[in-house]
């Protein structure tokens, strides 16, 4: 067993959201926070950290050890090291199901799905395209089309009894679809599913997929109906971490555990 009192940071910098985890010596979350990236990547991973230092009422100097990913990992003035947001999501995901899975990231800007053989090494990794479509800016782009709040998608898209497909993945358009179902009557819970399931095929339509698939990030944090969704259309069951949005920010903090350690 190691000193609890010890603590490891993990900062994932996206280009949406900033995550922080604290993890102890025995790998045990501790303290979190998420914040809007915003404009001062610097300034908001302070903020994040002192949020999750507050909750694991804790100082920063007991943080032996801190790892920063993501988008603007670079600009983390408290970081000793940085990774790659791949590798953080392998080895957080990999520490929760350690087993060979193909992980789904759904990100605000884009969309990774990452295949881990059975000792955690990765096979193959793929990104979508330079669109936003399929991911957490997509949905936001969507509900201010709706004029609906971002956190009543998932409630309305539960509801839906007649989901209504939409013909296409691009942001531009599918606004413009949007705004003709509505014209043409339609309810706006079958709109709602209709996007949800726009975001799966998306990434049904990018890769493969082995046995186990591991979904992660905010936008499965926020829209638990979205797995259910998946389930179906995958035709398998959907792992998902206690935190999914946090993935990448504990697989940060781990590796700041295992430099120590090394």
């Amino acid at each position: 067993m190691g000193d609890p009192l010890t603590l490891f940071a993990g900062i994932d910098v996206g280009a949406s959201r900033t995550k922080v985890a604290l993890i102890d010596s025995n790998k045990r979350l501790t303290g979190y926070a998420v914040e809007k990236s915003g404009v001062d990547f610097s300034k908001t991973a302070e903020r994040c950290l002192k949020i999750s230092l507050n909750m694991a009422d804790a100082e920063k100097e007991r943080i032996k050890y801190a790892v920063s990913s993501g988008y603007g990992r670079k600009n983390v003035p408290y970081s000793n090291e940085t990774k790659t947001e791949i590798a953080c999501h392998a080895k957080g995901c990999f520490h929760f199901f350690p087993e060979a899975i193909t992980i789904v990231d759904i990100g605000g800007q884009d969309n990774k799905i990452i295949k881990l053989d059975d000792k955690g090494h990765r096979i193959s990794f793929k990104m979508n395209r330079k669109c936003a479509a399929g991911t957490g800016a997509f949905l936001e782009e969507m509900s201010a089309r709706l004029d609906i709040p971002l956190e009543d998608l998932n409630d309305l898209a539960a509801i839906s009894t007649n989901m209504v497909k939409l013909g296409s993945y691009c942001t531009v358009f599918s606004g413009t679809e949007v705004l003709e179902n509505i014209r043409n009557g339609k309810r706006i819970e079958d709109i709602v599913k209709g996007l949800f399931y726009s975001v799966i095929k998306r990434i049904v339509e990018m890769d493969s997929f082995s046995d186990k698939v591991v979904f992660t990030g905010g936008v499965v944090e926020h829209n638990p109906y979205m797995i259910e969704m998946a389930k179906e259309i995958f035709n398998k069951d959907i792992l998902v971490p206690e935190h999914p949005q946090l993935t990448g920010a504990f697989g940060a903090a781990i590796y700041a555990m295992e430099s120590v350690k090394a």
